[in-house]
């Protein structure tokens, strides 16, 4: 996949985790965490494509699973 095919697929995606995220039924301070993590992602995002949609993966796997609070952290380090 190019850079440019990656980059449009993962803004799609990073559009809808922000919508998921802003929907979720949880509490606010584990909303804010989930909301903090996306944000820092989509910031990584500008620097390198590939490693964000690795984190954004992880993330995704972390909110299908039901897993919010300081889940998938591990493998969510800059």
């Amino acid at each position: 996949m190019s850079d440019e095919d990656l980059a449009e697929s993962l803004a799609v995606r990073l559009r809808d985790a922000h919508r998921r995220v802003a929907s979720l039924d949880a509490p606010d301070d584990e909303k804010d965490r989930v909301g903090a993590r996306l944000i820092a992602l989509t910031d990584a995002s500008k620097r390198d494509l590939r490693r964000a949609s690795r984190r954004l993966d992880l993330l995704l796997a972390d909110l299908d699973a039901g897993r919010t609070a300081a889940a998938g952290q591990e493998g969510d380090r800059p």
